[in-house]
């Protein structure tokens, strides 16, 4: 009886340890094989695959060192499958296969996810700046049918959460908890009134505390343009009227119910048109940061990664 191990044969292949990917030849070096057998010549099977011969070669003699057996014999009439690399062949041939099933299975994903975008976006940003962005991606996504889903910063968080949307864009200081950001633009709150307010005869600022004292058109807690009055005012901002749109206390500040603090972007026309004064105020800082947010550890793909990057330009 002998007592020398398998494993001391000469051409021996043990079990090796490890994961598949460590012992199972890659998708690349299987479609060169079925090539090689389908032309019966590696060169011909190299230009097929768009590689130089050397690198077929050599990506061969790297399976059969893998695998342990010699799979194609060369010659100068060419190449021929061995006994094993026949049999490799058509395994390597429903891996093959079923890689391919895989791929269209991918397609499909991606095809239904790229067929829908849902936004959330908190007002001012739906308002006065989505519309251009969205205009701009119809030209580049013209199958992508986009919901747009308006609201205050608070509620972009829950429809991002509750995964209602697939992307958001906030105005507060602050990024809702569950969600990461890019800042995309900035913005300034502004305090204006109608030209017949006592403020837009003023040739002085009024003063930050004046503003606090005062009561005031203002957006509704949760919004972002409410997160940054109430933080530039230390809580202190007075409701006259507490609305749930910027065109809403804009309408209200334009028919002379008081003063209001909205951004920059939604006033635009009216200050031009002097249907509204801006008024200076002195002591306080208005700026804020207009972020796209999305769920912590999910980057916007698709549709969703597109109008990002449209935001940025």
């Amino acid at each position: 009886m002998s007592t020398t191990d398998d494993h001391d044969h000469p051409g021996h292949r043990s079990a090796s340890p490890g994961s598949l990917a460590h012992r199972v030849p890659d998708l690349g070096a299987l479609e060169l094989l079925l090539a090689v057998a389908r032309l019966g010549s590696l060169g011909g099977a190299a230009r097929e695959l768009g590689i130089t011969q050397p690198a077929a070669s050599s990506r061969i003699r790297s399976m059969e060192r893998q695998l342990g057996v010699a799979l194609v014999d060369r010659s100068p009439r060419g190449s021929r499958l061995t006994d094993a690399g026949a049999l490799v062949t058509d395994w390597a041939r429903r891996i093959v296969e079923a890689a391919e099933a895989f791929d269209a299975g991918a397609q499909a994903l991606r095809d239904r996810r790229d067929s829908r975008l849902r936004v959330a976006a908190s007002m001012t940003i739906a308002e006065y700046l989505l519309p251009g962005w969205l205009l701009a991606l119809r030209a580049d996504r013209p199958d992508t049918a986009v919901s747009l889903l308006a609201g205050n910063s608070a509620a972009v968080a829950e429809r991002l959460l509750s995964g209602e949307a697939d992307v958001g864009f906030v105005e507060g200081l602050t990024v809702p908890a569950g969600l990461d950001s890019a800042v995309i633009a900035h913005d300034r709150l502004i305090v204006v009134a109608a030209p017949s307010h006592a403020w837009a005869r003023r040739r002085r600022p009024i003063a930050a505390e004046e503003l606090a004292s005062t009561p005031l058109i203002l957006r509704e807690k949760g919004s972002g343009t409410r997160q940054v009055l109430d933080a530039a005012l230390g809580g202190l901002a007075r409701p006259l009227i507490e609305l749930s749109s910027t065109t809403a206390v804009k309408a209200a500040a334009v028919g002379g119910a008081g003063p209001a603090v909205l951004s920059e972007l939604a006033v635009g026309e009216e200050l031009a048109m002097r249907r509204l004064v801006r008024i200076p105020v002195n002591g306080i800082a208005l700026a804020r940061d207009l972020r796209a947010v999305w769920p912590t550890g999910h980057r916007p793909a698709g549709p969703a990664r597109d109008l990002l990057a449209l935001t940025r330009g």
